[in-house]
């Protein structure tokens, strides 16, 4: 099978000649570039083989987009100089920007730049975040502080959500248009009852995700990724995707198991990454060996449940596919 077939059959329940796999991870130095982005996307394909591409942006492309400021370290993800709201209240203000220019003009050309090269072998997706994600980072508040503030103005906070959702939408169209077979949508720090409750998240986080994916609902692989542990997944499993992704080894999460006994769609996770950051290459192979063998769900795709650590040991890399294809 070649890398579309195999993923295809997969999230048709259909037998594959092995678990198709799909690893991501930041390059803190090249990612400031389309040329480097791109270039660090396509070695990490050829050098695993990956039968799904997710490309994985620089963390503050959306902030910066509406005015924060940040410099690279090189090493770790950026620092950060300027944010772009200092209230709540501004949120209400928030420009409607141009989702094709500037740093989103500039992720664009790294997918099409990254489609050209490999686009014809293998499935590439493009991140993006949730609008909750991009408001709290804009205001540099932890999700605490911003529901705290959120309780004192939510006309703000809801006019502001909803503007950032339809560039976000927009984006994600832009994203397809550049060669995207789907957009890797994540709610990082707050699809997790340890930042809000679900409340909270039908009001603030559920009308404005559904907002952006109904804008890509016709691309075939798009992905809900619902980030830390005690997630959300159950509230938000009816969401129009193709691919659930979260991590299985953090506590309060389900199981590959336990949620692919739940739907139709596919599910994408299983590989420890602390013990791949920490643990031996010998270990890293038992634990995807284990996982993946016979007892694996169906509809299944080899992955993390977010970004590998840059400083994992590439023979731990090399590991997990190779137990995957012994």
């Amino acid at each position: 099978m070649n890398h579309k077939e195999r993923l295809r059959a997969a999230l048709a329940g259909e037998p594959t000649d092995r678990v198709p796999i799909s690893l991501w991870g930041h390059d803190f130095a090249r990612e400031w570039s389309a040329e480097g982005l791109a270039q660090a996307t396509i070695e990490a394909y050829r050098r695993y083989d990956l039968d799904l591409v997710k490309v994985n942006p620089r963390f503050t492309y959306y902030f910066e987009a509406w005015g924060s400021r940040y410099e690279p370290t090189g090493t770790s993800q950026p620092r950060r100089l300027i944010n772009a709201l200092a209230r709540i209240e501004e949120l209400a203000d928030l420009p409607e920007i141009d989702p094709t220019e500037g740093v989103f003009g500039d992720q664009i050309e790294a997918l099409r730049m990254i489609v050209a090269t490999i686009g014809a072998e293998v499935d590439v997706i493009q991140t993006a975040f949730n609008a909750l994600t991009i408001a709290s980072n804009l205001l540099d508040m932890s999700p605490a502080e911003f529901v705290e503030a959120a309780a004192g103005n939510p006309a703000a906070v809801h006019a502001g959500l909803a503007r950032i959702s339809r560039v976000i939408a927009d984006y994600g169209v832009a994203c397809l248009d550049a060669g995207a077979s789907g957009v890797f949508f994540a709610t990082v720090d707050w699809g997790t009852r340890d930042a809000v409750t679900e409340d909270f998240y039908r009001e603030y986080g559920r009308p404005y995700d559904l907002q952006v994916l109904a804008a890509v609902r016709d691309a075939p692989l798009n992905v809900l990724h619902v980030c830390r542990d005690h997630n959300l997944l159950d509230l938000l499993s009816d969401y129009p995707v193709a691919i659930f992704n979260w991590d299985v080894h953090g506590a309060g999460n389900a199981s590959l198991q336990e949620f692919a006994s739940k739907t139709d769609r596919g599910v994408m996770g299983g590989i420890d990454l602390k013990l791949v950051q920490e643990g031996t290459a010998a270990a890293v192979q038992a634990q995807v060996k284990h996982d993946f063998g016979a007892a694996r769900p169906a509809r299944v795709i080899a992955a993390g449940g977010c970004s590998i650590d840059p400083g994992a040991p590439a023979a731990n890399l090399d590991a997990i596919t190779s137990a995957l294809r012994d």
